[in-house]
């Protein structure tokens, strides 16, 4: 498991079950990744906010932009992907 400090610039999306999907606000970000999926957390103003995303979803947002990792809290590398991964 992987601890991530991260910043959301863009569009980065998820859904609630089958529900239409909703977006994480721009600002800071806590990223904790398992083998299975990303947990991404977030403070809006007096909100707390908290998803999961398939890790297919946390690669495509970073390597499209709208997502930027900072350093690793376990001193992994935040640019690896996990295998398994696409």
């Amino acid at each position: 498991m992987a601890k991530h400090q991260g910043r959301v610039v863009g569009d980065v999306g998820y859904r609630e079950g089958d529900g239409v999907e909703m977006k994480i606000p721009r600002g800071a970000v806590e990223i904790v990744r398992t083998p299975l999926d990303a947990t991404i957390s977030w403070v809006d103003g007096a909100t707390h906010g908290s998803t999961a995303i398939p890790l297919a979803d946390l690669k495509r947002y970073v390597d499209t932009g709208a997502l930027v990792l900072g350093a690793a809290d376990d001193g992994s590398d935040p640019d690896a992907t996990p295998d398994g991964a696409a």
